[in-house]
């Protein structure tokens, strides 16, 4: 069943703002309710699971939980799930989220990088990372990880290690993110002193295909390859116009799953001793989008480079994330017809 998620989240940010505009924009009571009765009214619970997700500041707020947890009672949401940090993983916070029912705690592993965590000031290092998820699995909390790449001063290396760290902790569930540059905050400040060299989109998309491969191969799930919680138009949008510079795009996701489509689709073709004119991929209807590529650059690359055409075949029988790969044509039939 597909996942709806309801974001719980501080447009404030990392932003440094006045306090005026902090207490304007930091989330209350009225505001969550507001924000959860206008998501209930868009989606259907017997198509979903609907989870709400709290960003790190909206997290530590008891009273914002106990709101959540009596949806949570009513059975209009199915899950809750956290975002925080090394920081704030204790005992007592730890027993509040029991107490309202967290079920996932999505900690944020930057990089295990020392020298990268110490330069982006987050405050925490590896020896608190590993404590804190030794608590979070202690109290029995699914666990969840968010890493990020192309920090300041990391390296694909260090983007590695921080993935092979991640597997060996053996999380439910991964988020990967790029990152960017975004106004109002201490990066920009440091982005027009220093220059940082951020990715570009192809390195992006590249690094990520790599670590989500990582990933998949040990079976953990990528709930999120990209920026914020949803992956719709009216969220890429507004975080597009926070961006000062860095390797964004509203399709992030689309654009990796579609490289490691491709990637498939070339290397079954590579394997065989004849050449191939026609290739057919059967796919859950979920993954048709991929399969295609963004804009359709999967059918228009097989046919500029290998001269071969690409027919993407939807079956609910197929699971997520599987495919059967046929060989309709290849130029021999042409030849013997």
């Amino acid at each position: 069943m597909k996942r709806y998620i309801i974001p719980v989240a501080n447009s404030n940010s990392q932003k440094k703002t006045s306090k005026e505009e902090t207490a304007k924009n930091s989330m209350n009571e009225e505001k969550l309710i507001q924000i959860i009765e206008e998501h209930l009214k868009k989606v259907d619970k017997k198509e979903y699971i609907i989870e709400v997700a709290f960003s790190n500041e909206e997290a530590q707020k008891e009273e914002l939980l106990k709101i959540v947890y009596e949806y949570l009672k009513d059975d209009k949401i199915d899950e809750i799930r956290v975002l925080t940090n090394a920081n704030n993983i204790n005992k007592k916070f730890l027993k509040m989220l029991k107490k309202y029912k967290v079920k996932t705690v999505e900690l944020e592993i930057p990089s295990v990088n020392e020298y990268v965590l110490k330069n982006i000031k987050v405050g925490y290092n590896i020896d608190d990372i590993k404590n804190a998820v030794k608590l979070i699995r202690r109290k029995r909390f699914d666990l969840g990880i968010q890493m990020m790449i192309g920090l300041p001063e990391s390296t694909k290396t260090d983007e590695i290690n921080t993935a092979n760290f991640i597997i060996k902790m053996k999380p439910k569930m991964v988020g990967v993110t790029p990152f960017l540059v975004i106004k109002n905050t201490q990066f920009e400040e440091k982005y027009k002193e220093e220059k940082y060299k951020l990715l570009t989109l192809v390195q992006a998309v590249e690094i990520c295909k790599e670590l989500v491969g990582l990933f998949n191969n040990t079976k953990i799930d990528v709930i999120a390859i990209g920026y914020g919680f949803l992956d719709n138009d009216i969220e890429q949008l507004e975080i597009a116009e926070q961006v000062i510079d860095g390797p964004f795009h509203p399709s992030f996701r689309q654009l990796v799953e579609s490289s490691l489509w491709y990637d498939a689709i070339v290397n079954k073709i590579k394997k065989l001793n004849v050449k191939v004119s026609q290739v057919e991929v059967t796919v859950n209807p979920i993954d048709t989008n991929n399969v295609i590529g963004y804009k359709q650059e999967n059918i228009m690359k097989l046919k500029d480079l290998y001269d071969v055409e690409l027919i993407v075949t939807p079956d609910e029988k197929i699971k997520q994330g599987k495919s059967k790969i046929d060989i309709v044509k290849t130029y021999e039939d042409f030849v013997k017809s």
